[in-house]
C-alpha cells in the first residue's frame, strides 16, 4: 500500500519519541559514547571501510544538527524530522554517500540540498572546499548559522534551485546530491569534472528509489546502481519543467 515517505517518518519519529521518553540530560560525554556506538555497530559493520569517513563520523557531533527535541535520538539509526518537511539522514546512508566520492582531501565538493548541515560539516573535514545548496531559504540560512557558529569554514551554502547546480564555481571533483529526482540532473553531469563522481538518489517521489554512482572518465560517463535508498523528492522550478 503506498505511503508517502514523509508519513513513515513522522510516525516513526513520533514511535521512538514516545517509546523513548525520560532519555534526557546527555552531556558531551553522552554523545561521544554514542556517536562511537553508532560508528561501531551502524557503520562499520555493514561495511563502510574508509578510515578518514569512519574517523569524521566520529567527531562532528551529529546531535547539533538535528532540533533540540530530537537530540536524544541524534546518534540512533534512523532519519529525523529537521523542519520545513525535510529530513537529516540515516547516519549510515551519511557514511556510505561520501564514501562513494572516493575522496583525497583536496577536492572541491558540490552538495545538493544542505538540510540542516551535517553532511556538509562531514565533507568540510575531508575535502579543500564545499559548496552546498539548499531550495528551501530558512533551512539554508539556519545551516549556514550553524555551520559558522561549529567552525567550518571551508563550507559556502546558498539558497537556490540545486538541479541547475552552481555554475560558478564548477567543476566540481565530487557531487552529493541528498534529495532524490526522477532522472540525473544534466547540468550536475555538465559541472563534474573530468575524472570525477556524484552520488545520488535516483526514482519517483515517496516510493523506493536507486543509490546511483555517476563517473566522469575520459569524457565519457558511465552509472551504477549502489544500493536502494529513500530520500524527500528534489523540487524546485527546474524539476517542474521537466515534468511538463
Amino acid at each position: 500500500m503506498r505511503r508517502t515517505l514523509f508519513i513513515f517518518l513522522i510516525a516513526s519519529c513520533l514511535m521512538v519519541f514516545n517509546c523513548c521518553q525520560g532519555k534526557r540530560g546527555e552531556n558531551g560525554r553522552d554523545y561521544e559514547k554514542k556517536r562511537r556506538a553508532m560508528v561501531a555497530e551502524q557503520i562499520e559493520e555493514r561495511g563502510v571501510k574508509d578510515k578518514r569517513v569512519l574517523e569524521v563520523m566520529d567527531k562532528v557531533p551529529r546531535h547539533e544538527f538535528v532540533p533540540e527535541k530530537y537530540r536524544p535520538f541524534a546518534y540512533d539509526d534512523c532519519p529525523l524530522l529537521i523542519g520545513e518537511g525535510q529530513t537529516i539522514s540515516q547516519p549510515y546512508i551519511v557514511a556510505l554517500m561520501t564514501e562513494c566520492l572516493n575522496l583525497e582531501g583536496d577536492e572541491k565538493i558540490l552538495e545538493v540540498g544542505t538540510g540542516s548541515g551535517y553532511q556538509a560539516a562531514i565533507l568540510s573535514e575531508l575535502v579543500k572546499e564545499v559548496y552546498s545548496i539548499e531550495i528551501l531559504e530558512p533551512l539554508a540560512k539556519k545551516a549556514e548559522e550553524l555551520l559558522q557558529r561549529l567552525g567550518y569554514r571551508n563550507v559556502k551554502v546558498k539558497c537556490g534551485d540545486g538541479y541547475l547546480g552552481w555554475e560558478e564555481y564548477a567543476p566540481f571533483d565530487g557531487i552529493i546530491v541528498t534529495c532524490a529526482p526522477d532522472h540525473i540532473p544534466q547540468p550536475l553531469i555538465d559541472q563534474l569534472a573530468e575524472g570525477g563522481r556524484m552520488v545520488i538518489p535516483v526514482g519517483e517521489a515517496h516510493f523506493i528509489q536507486v543509490l546511483k554512482l555517476v563517473e566522469k572518465r575520459k569524457g565519457k560517463v558511465t552509472v551504477q546502481n549502489v544500493t536502494t535508498v529513500q530520500f524527500v523528492p528534489m523540487t524546485g522550478e527546474e524539476v517542474e519543467k521537466q515534468k511538463r
